[in-house]
């Protein structure tokens, strides 16, 4: 059983490709200088000489770590630069925590409508309009609404626009320049459009975002304007892609700017982006993971933005004559030296009333998880807990059903 909503959005054919696909035909019959491709957006010269110097050097000098895990908001040093070009040009003072790198503008957008939906919420999207927007959106569980073009100039049809507005719209996407017009919003538009998005806001009593959508931002005719969006209309969350900007639409490189002043920022950027954590869950003993697993946990822990978390698999007991409890969960916790970075702390439950798998200690315990949880709340970075396995607890074998039930007594008592 699959859904069907989304079968039929996947297996709906996309105007854009059937074009790209017929002209990769006709440039095989015709020669492609004869071709004028106007479907995916391929850019005609290539990336910058930086780019392909900067990768060369990359995986020469760091060759372990370009093809390694960042954090889940992306390497905090790339997001630091991101910020810096955006407090240079536009004079704003964002900083690397209000931004979520993506893979390409399009999953900026994703992340944006599966955040922001709620059910019954719709997104308003001006035409014309990038075909895949209703996928985004309706694969969010959101309804988009569609308001014809002012033909005469491209700019919004205010007025097929505020009797679209209503008390279910949680955003309004816009795509300055735009694809496919190339046409530039212009300030008094952006400007107006702000002015009854806010009045609207009002008058529903919840705020109604403005999703920009700006991978063509740098592409423009020298003396037209690009208004930065945000400075016109608070609530604006931005989407980006360096495809265009740069040439690179095969790395697919983007991200999500969720500006600290906008409404609900933390819940916003949470939503979008940081409920989107990385974390480890290395063995307990930690020479084993750097001597047999290859696992530098300490490296990863120590790496400015590399995790979010770490749930060591402290399966031991209190007298473990290798690894006890108690200083193996320090030695973890110890271990983070990055801000942010939390610990949970992995415990055996399977190991409840069972003598062969865990020893004496815990075959005569009915307390152990409560006594181990209550000992991980000392450590600076403890955020909880994990149990291993699920099914110890809520369907044990018969031999330790009784000792497991007054371990989960036990461990409620301390909650």
């Amino acid at each position: 059983m699959v859904s069907e909503r989304m079968k039929g959005l996947g297996t709906a054919r996309s105007v854009i490709r059937e074009l790209f696909e017929y002209g990769k035909i006709r440039a095989a019959e015709v020669g492609a200088e004869n071709v004028y491709d106007f479907s995916l957006g391929n850019p005609s010269v290539p990336a910058p000489d930086a780019v392909n110097e900067t990768a060369i050097r990359l995986l020469t000098e760091q060759p372990n770590l370009i093809h390694a895990y960042t954090s889940a908001q992306g390497a905090v040093d790339a997001r630091e630069r991101f910020a810096e070009s955006l407090n240079r040009r536009f004079g704003t003072h964002y900083s690397a925590s209000r931004l979520y790198v993506t893979v390409g503008a399009a999953a900026s957008l994703c992340c944006v409508f599966h955040g922001l939906t709620c059910p019954g919420d719709e997104f308003i999207v001006f035409a014309p309009y990038f075909p895949e927007y209703n996928v985004f959106i309706e694969g969010a569980g959101a309804k988009m609404v569609l308001i014809p073009p002012e033909v005469e100039s491209f700019q919004i049809d205010f007025d097929a626009f505020e009797r679209s507005v209503n008390e279910h719209t949680k955003g309004v996407v816009i795509n300055t320049p735009n694809n496919p017009s190339g046409v530039v919003y212009s300030r008094a538009t952006l400007e107006r459009l702000a002015a009854i998005l806010t009045e609207k806001s009002r008058t529903y009593g919840h705020p109604i975002y403005l999703v920009s959508d700006e991978p063509y931002r740098e592409i423009v005719y020298s003396g037209v304007e690009v208004p930065w969006v945000p400075s016109v209309y608070r609530d604006t969350i931005l989407c980006y892609s360096f495809s265009k900007s740069l040439s690179l639409p095969g790395e697919r490189i983007g991200y999500v700017l969720v500006p600290e002043d906008i409404t609900d920022a933390e819940e916003v950027y949470a939503a979008v982006g940081r409920d989107k954590v990385f974390g480890i869950s290395p063995a307990g003993n930690n020479q084993n993971n750097y001597n047999s697993l290859y696992c530098d946990v300490e490296k990863w822990l120590t790496t400015p933005g590399y995790v979010d978390y770490i749930c060591p698999q402290v399966y031991f007991g209190f007298n473990n004559s290798v690894k006890p409890y108690k200083s193996t969960a320090k030695e973890f916790n110890d271990m983070i030296s990055q801000s942010g970075v939390k610990l949970y702390v992995g415990l055996a439950s399977y190991k409840i009333g069972d003598a062969q798998q865990g020893g004496a200690e815990w075959a005569g315990s009915t307390d152990m998880m409560a006594r181990q949880v209550d000992c991980a709340r000392d450590a600076a970075h403890y955020s909880g807990f994990a149990l291993y396995r699920y099914d110890s607890l809520w369907n044990p074998d018969g031999s330790v059903a009784s000792a497991v039930k007054k371990e989960i007594r036990n461990l409620r008592d301390i909650m």
